[in-house]
Order: C-alpha cells, then sequence, then structure tokens
C-alpha cells in the first residue's frame, strides 16, 4: 500500500498565503518602468504616520500614493472577490463550472459600461452604470428563476444562460452603433479587462460594497457546507436553504458586481482559483472560503505585475487569465484520477 500524501495544515497554508501575499505587495511596488525601492517604500508609507526628512524624489510619493499602490490594492480586492464568488457561487449551485458570471453579472456590467462610454460619460459614470447593469441583471435572473417551474437551482441557471445571452446582445448592438474611432476602442478596451489608471477614488468607490458582501461569506461560510448537501438534508439540519441560498447570491453578486465595474471583465479567476484551493485545504467552505480569498488576491496580482511590466504596451488583463486559466483548467479536469 502507498500512503497518502501529508498535507500541511490549515493554519499552516493560511499563514504562508498571508506571508506570500504581503511579499507580492512589496515586491509590485518596486516593479514599473519608474523604480521605488523599499527603502522609499518605508519612509513615504512611514511619513504619513511620523515626521521625517524626506530622502525620496516627490515624484517617487506621488507615483505611489495616486498610482501604484491603489493599483496594487485594487488587484489583490478584485482577486479576492473573484475567488470567493466563484467558491460561492460552485457550493450554491453544487456545480465545478459555476464561476462569478454565472448569472450574467458580468454581462450585465458590460453592457452598462457600454451604455456609458456610448453616452460619453467619464469615468466614475462608467463604474456606476457597470455596477448597476451588473447587479439589474442578477436581479431579473433571480426573479425569472423564482418563476420558472421546476427544480429552483436550474431555473436560476437557465434563466442566467438566457437573460445573460439577451444582455451580450444588447452589448454587441452598442459596439455596433459606436463611434468606431474613439467610442468601439473604449468599449472593446473595457471588456478586455484591465487595471490601467487605476485611481484612490476607484478603490474608495469598489470598498464599501466588496466590505458589505465579503464579510457575510466569511460569516456564512460554514452553512454552505450545508447548502451542497442538498435542500433536504439542510431542513433536517434546521437551515433554511431557500432563504441562506438567496443572501448567499446577493453577496456574491454584489462583490462581482463591485470588482467588475473597476477592472472590467476579467475570466477564470472565479472558476480556476477555488479548485486549485480546493487541493491544498479541502472541500470544507469553512476552510476553504479564506484561503481561496488570500490565493485569489496574490494570483491576480502576480497577473497584473506580468500585465504591466512584460511589454512597453501594457497587456490586457482579462487576456493574462485566460492564456493562463483555459489551459491550467483543461490540465485540473484531464489529469489522471483527478476528478472535480
Amino acid at each position: 500500500m502507498t500512503a497518502k500524501k501529508q498535507r500541511l495544515s490549515y493554519g499552516t497554508i493560511i499563514v504562508i498565503l498571508i506571508v506570500v501575499l504581503f511579499a507580492t505587495v512589496v515586491g509590485s511596488v518596486t516593479l514599473g518602468r519608474y523604480p521605488i525601492g523599499i527603502r522609499e517604500l518605508c519612509g513615504i508609507i512611514g511619513s504619513k504616520f511620523v515626521e521625517m526628512e524626506p530622502f525620496w524624489s516627490k515624484t517617487q510619493e506621488s507615483l505611489l500614493m495616486n498610482h501604484r499602490l491603489p493599483r496594487i490594492i485594487l488587484a489583490c480586492l478584485v482577486g479576492c472577490c473573484l475567488a470567493s464568488a466563484g467558491a460561492s457561487y460552485q457550493g450554491v449551485f453544487q456545480n465545478p463550472m459555476a464561476a462569478p458570471d454565472i448569472l450574467g453579472a458580468s454581462s450585465g456590467a458590460a453592457f452598462g459600461a457600454a451604455l456609458a462610454i456610448l453616452l460619453n460619460l467619464g469615468g466614475t459614470f462608467i463604474m456606476v452604470f457597470a455596477f448597476i447593469g451588473s447587479i439589474g441583471t442578477v436581479l431579473l435572473v433571480m426573479y425569472v428563476g423564482s418563476r420558472a417551474k421546476g427544480k429552483r437551482v436550474l431555473g436560476l441557471i437557465l434563466a442566467g444562460i438566457m437573460i445573460g445571452s439577451l444582455i451580450s446582445s444588447g452589448t454587441s448592438l452598442i459596439k455596433l452603433v459606436a463611434d468606431p474611432e474613439d467610442q468601439l476602442p473604449a468599449i472593446t478596451y473595457w471588456l478586455m479587462g484591465s487595471l490601467n489608471g487605476t485611481r484612490p477614488e476607484d478603490v474608495w468607490f469598489a470598498i464599501v460594497p466588496m466590505a458589505i458582501g465579503l464579510v457575510p461569506l466569511l460569516l456564512l461560510r460554514w452553512r454552505i457546507n450545508i447548502l451542497t448537501l442538498g435542500d433536504e438534508e439542510a431542513r433536517t439540519m434546521g437551515v433554511n436553504a431557500k432563504q441562506l441560498r438567496t443572501v448567499t447570491i446577493l453577496c456574491a453578486t454584489l462583490v462581482t458586481a463591485a470588482a467588475v465595474s473597476v477592472s472590467g471583465v476579467i475570466g477564470w479567476v472565479g472558476l480556476v482559483i477555488p479548485h486549485l484551493t480546493r487541493r491544498m485545504v479541502g472541500n470544507n467552505y469553512r476552510h476553504l472560503m479564506p484561503a481561496s480569498m488570500l490565493f485569489g488576491a496574490i494570483f491576480l496580482l502576480m497577473v497584473d505585475n506580468v500585465s504591466r511590466n512584460l511589454f512597453a504596451t501594457e497587456i490586457p488583463i482579462g487576456i493574462l487569465t485566460s492564456f493562463i486559466g483555459a489551459p491550467f483548467f483543461i490540465y485540473l479536469i484531464t489529469r489522471d484520477g483527478e476528478r472535480l
């Protein structure tokens, strides 16, 4: 008989992920065409709390506080939200292929952003329209799914596919009538997903709905385990499966909408990261949810570093996540002895 592999304890894995995230954040600050060393980083951050003589340039301070640091924070937040939403949807729908856009959240955000660009509205309005479009689409899906005959979960999934397709057609219509010289390239770039041009205001815009959604997902994570057993089992354990499913979907949708509204459409993070995390900590959502959040933040921050540093022209982050995520997911589902 062959001995089973010894798995690291959950606490050890969490500590490792936190250390890796911290190291990645610090390393990300130093990466870029305009260098900022660790010494300058500590000095600039420290000067916000204690008075000290500057040994860094004003350009370095402005770049760090207004551009690089907000982008790093947003990359971590978006990765955290997409990974947690993907894990939540996979538990709620008992489907390993579930992702943050299963109920049309990404499609709705794309439609809202494209409409704002078509109306020649500014950057803040693009985020607001994307956020409203995402939330509105999922609420419509939930309404249609609740009216569908048969199993409620299947009705939600089918409604998400149908309405998501309809909303995507609306986005295509907007692209058709958009100005090909100005509006169409802006819509196309937004749909590719990017954190380029991130401002401190973008972080403040997204962090409140992200926190409102992430905190309940963390607090209810042990109950999601019960949802994976089915409604009958949940009922015997005294859990209102319908109510819990609704709350989880709304929280996962909220964090997805907040993430997509500030970053554009970024695929594969919510699908692949939870599966990779399961290989480290198992299927228990008490462990899976926090680990997925940390792993998602690390992954997207690393991909964003590649996006902004690999070539002279920045690569949209959504393209890179697809290049990395799709082949790796194929490897996961075809590997001998592995099952989703």
